[in-house]
């Protein structure tokens, strides 16, 4: 089967793309002797999260602790969650994933490490935490490097918790001396980061500027998006994830509607305007969109899609268009190898 016997709107894959993206990256963590740990939130699919681990890369990000329950079932066996539990119910999960898998979870408060060292202890468990800094992005995380000493410290005296390292996204120009600062002042008080934990896909190839980072994560760079390209780290033909989508209607001639709106592409903006980028229609711009409709603008275009043509659209957000889909379609060169349910779509909690 080849791609365009699929009904649109869908997404298709194209895994010659993936691969090389993943050995391009992969290589360059290899040659500075860095840590890669991809975040998963780009594809949620333990069968690419597979070939990252089997290309090298330490382990898995996720974001929440579904997407690692998915990743610990598919037998993914180091993981390490981004994100700051709280509550019973969610450490009670998380000490159920210590139980089956290598796992490190973020934090930026004492409340929120009390809140895992009391459980943990309680049933025996140990589990690895990293220190969230923010370094720039005003996100989470603790706002300088005495906090994050201080965070450190408690963590090392509580029970059924270890101290692990530090973490921060996404890593900035100013990320170095922070990160730098808490480390000297970490080995001042005894105290090792095991880990020292970058994140971004526009900074992927910068890492090494900034030495004292051992591991990073980045997620968009494995199918890119219209974003990454106009970031300057991909080109068009690195994107692997593009929208097969149907012209519907051309109620007239600057006019054309496809068969996906925000249902299919999310909301999010792009830097130049509108909701993806027609690869064979540059100068197509979907200047609106309702939730079954984009709304094409073809006045610039040289040559228009008719009604019944299907288009292909390189989106803006991958990570989100992800989430919107129930599975993809994998091929080679058009041809279908596969069509995948996005195991961890969805997963919020």
């Amino acid at each position: 089967m080849r791609i365009d016997e699929i009904d649109t709107p869908f997404v298709a894959i194209d895994m010659d793309v993936v691969e090389n993206n993943i050995r391009k990256t992969q290589q360059y963590y290899n040659e500075h002797g860095i840590g890669f740990r991809p975040h998963i939130k780009t594809h949620k699919l333990p069968v690419i999260a597979h070939k990252q681990v089997a290309a090298g890369a330490t382990g898995v990000t996720c974001q929440k602790l579904g997407e690692a329950e998915v990743m610990a079932a598919a037998g993914i066996e180091d993981i390490f969650i981004a994100y700051n539990i709280i509550g019973e119910a969610k450490v009670d999960r998380l000490l159920r994933l210590t139980r089956q898998v290598t796992m490190s979870v973020a934090a930026d408060s004492e409340y929120t490490v009390r809140g895992i060292s009391g459980a943990a202890a309680r049933e025996g468990c140990d589990v690895r935490v990293v220190v969230e800094m923010d370094t720039g992005g005003k996100r989470a995380g603790v706002q300088s490097p005495a906090e994050a000493v201080a965070l450190a410290r408690l963590i090392d005296s509580l029970p059924g918790v270890t101290f692990w390292g530090l973490m921060t996204y996404p890593t900035r120009p100013d990320t170095a001396p922070v990160f730098e600062e808490t480390v000297r002042l970490l080995k001042q008080d005894g105290l090792e980061a095991k880990v020292v934990s970058g994140g971004g896909s526009s900074c992927r190839f910068r890492v090494h500027e900034t030495p004292v980072i051992t591991e990073h994560r980045a997620g968009t760079y494995l199918y890119n998006d219209r974003n990454m390209v106009a970031s300057g780290t991909a080109t068009w033909e690195d994107c692997a994830m593009r929208i097969v989508a149907t012209v519907v209607s051309r109620p007239t001639a600057d006019r054309a509607i496809i068969d996906g709106g925000s249902k299919t592409f999310t909301n999010d903006q792009s830097r130049e305007g509108g909701f993806g980028y027609f690869p064979d229609y540059p100068k197509a711009v979907t200047y609106s969109q309702s939730e079954e409709h984009g709304h094409v603008d073809l006045s610039q275009c040289d040559r228009k899609p008719e009604i019944g043509e299907r288009v292909q659209v390189i989106v803006n957000h991958a990570c989100g268009t992800t989430n919107l889909h129930n599975e993809v379609v994998a091929h080679r060169g058009g041809r279908v190898e596969a069509i995948w349910p996005v195991a961890a779509r969805g997963l919020l909690r």
